[in-house]
């Protein structure tokens, strides 16, 4: 699990909307739009992790990209340390980076491959105006941390493994020593046992430094044991939030169900006697969402009001937050209603 909870909102997210316009042609433009995100709303602690989980293409890494303001939303409110950044300049932003940071999901294609890792790693400090005495003892100490040696530091990206890479991504992003940073998909890119080291150095940083940590994820392997809590995203919008408990023993949705319901169980004797729950169709494009619950033509316990009727995320009597109009819980080795 993630360092203990420290305090308030960090980061306070409300109706986050993010549109690109639609693909057209060389002779013909689009006048189509895509709404990746269609509005998001959700805080991130001091000293937690929260995770947003869901398929390919739910907008999970755009609206990471919105918070950090690498993308600018279309609308609503990111407010990060108490200032407002989502239609803020560039100028107003750069003091406050250096108190939030991202780490991307391709640790090759994230670091500029003429650069030495002591360049890649120093370049942030450089530029936000350090001296260079600090320059060079935050980039040795950082480097320790990460269990590289003093030797990389005249090295180049492709002369490390994906795992090293990753390492060298994150030293980037936490030799700010930042109060906020945000993984998006840190290991999906790694082999397993590769994984399991970078989260135990992450859940590490997240102790020593005191870190709140906004994580992107598809496996839900992964996200249970870093996460605090936990916001399922369905086609833009979240369907159900709460603690890690609540997810992945009191979940709600019938889409959060049948994710967990395809996770793989390490008991062979558990997982011969579950019933998983098949979902029927392909998700919906975002340029032309379903009416009411976005889930609906995929949905097993969809009715007539589902079409009618968007279904707000609120809680419904089960003790977090859920966007459905039939929620219930029920136990995914035995499809019983709890």
């Amino acid at each position: 699990m993630a360092a203990q909870v420290m305090g308030g909102p960090l980061v306070q997210v409300r109706d986050l909307v993010k549109t690109f316009a639609g693909r057209g042609t060389v002779l013909r433009k689009s006048k189509s739009q895509v709404q990746a995100v269609a509005g998001v709303s959700f805080d991130v602690l001091a000293g937690e992790t929260l995770s947003i989980v869901g398929e390919s293409g739910c907008g999970k890494s755009t609206t990471a990209r919105c918070v950090t303001r690498i993308l600018k939303p279309t609308s609503g409110s990111v407010v990060l340390f108490g200032t407002e950044i989502s239609q803020s300049s560039q100028e107003t932003i750069r003091p406050l980076r250096r108190q939030f940071q991202m780490v991307f999901q391709d640790p090759y294609a994230s670091l500029n491959s003429t650069m030495t890792v002591e360049e890649i790693i120093s370049e942030p400090l450089i530029v936000h105006g350090f001296p260079a005495l600090e320059i060079k003892e935050r980039v040795l100490a950082v480097v320790q941390q990460m269990h590289l040696h003093k030797s990389d530091l005249t090295r180049f990206p492709h002369q490390f493994s994906g795992g090293q890479r990753q390492r060298i991504g994150i030293a980037r992003a936490v030799v700010m020593q930042p109060k906020f940073v945000v993984l998006d998909e840190p290991v999906s890119a790694l082999d397993v046992s590769i994984q399991a080291d970078i989260i135990q150095m992450l859940e590490g940083l997240q102790e020593s430094l005191g870190l709140a940590f906004l994580m992107i994820a598809h496996d839900l392997s992964v996200v249970r044991h870093v996460s605090d809590r936990v916001a399922v995203m369905y086609l833009g919008k979240i369907v159900e939030i709460g603690t890690n408990k609540q997810i992945y023993e009191q979940s709600s949705h019938p889409y959060t169900q049948a994710l967990l319901a395809a996770a793989p169980i390490p008991d062979p004797r558990v997982e011969r006697a579950r019933q998983r729950i098949i979902l029927k169709g392909d998700v919906p494009s975002p340029a032309n969402p379903p009416s009411g619950c976005r889930f609906r033509t995929r949905c097993f316990k969809v009715q007539d009001i589902c079409s009618q009727v968007e279904p707000l995320l609120i809680d419904p009597g089960v003790g977090h937050q859920v966007a459905c109009h039939f929620p219930e819980e029920i136990n995914l080795i035995t499809k019983r209603r709890v």
